[in-house]
């Protein structure tokens, strides 16, 4: 006979999973600096045509994201440029402000206080089945999404049944 337990008593249940805690443990720890490299979220959908790769690259372009077919493998590089690594520690004439005492004070380099951002190289890879079409693969970027298409290679034979006569 199994037994069945059941916690009648809410206020001595936790409120938040011990997993929310710890993210935010973690979160508030955050550095300062964006780290030098990440790994973009990634979803795979399987459609009748064939799979669809989602990646998140928010403020990527084009020019820098690199896809190529290596031994099976669909790898997705590229690089996400830090938009304040320009300007830091360079000042624009338009920045500089006169003090009443007549002294040049410029405006300083922008300093992050907080990054939930990462910006550098990233790379992703993933292996693909032998039912993708690699010649067909297609790719576009808009919104921030990479959309890479992975056609079904209708040629190949992955299944068959045969009639027993």
């Amino acid at each position: 006979m199994a037994t069945l337990v059941y916690n009648n008593r809410p206020s001595l249940r936790p409120t938040r999973a011990f997993n929310t805690l710890l993210g935010q443990m973690l979160r508030e720890t955050g550095g300062t600096q964006p780290a030098p490299s990440f790994v973009p979220a990634a979803d795979i959908v399987e459609t009748a045509q064939g799979f669809e790769l989602h990646l998140a690259l928010p403020g990527v372009k084009k020019d820098a994201v690199k896809i190529e077919f290596l031994d099976g493998q669909l790898v997705v590089s590229g690089e996400r440029l830090n938009p304040f690594a320009a300007t830091k520690g360079a000042t624009a004439p338009a920045a500089e402000t006169t003090s009443p005492e007549g002294e040049a004070a410029t405006e300083a380099a922008p300093r992050f206080r907080r990054t939930e951002t990462n910006f550098g190289h990233f790379q992703r890879s993933f292996r693909l089945p032998e039912t993708v079409n690699v010649k067909a693969i297609g790719a576009e970027l808009t919104d921030g999404i990479l959309r890479v298409t992975l056609p079904f290679d209708t040629d190949k034979v992955t299944k068959q049944t045969i009639e027993v006569r």
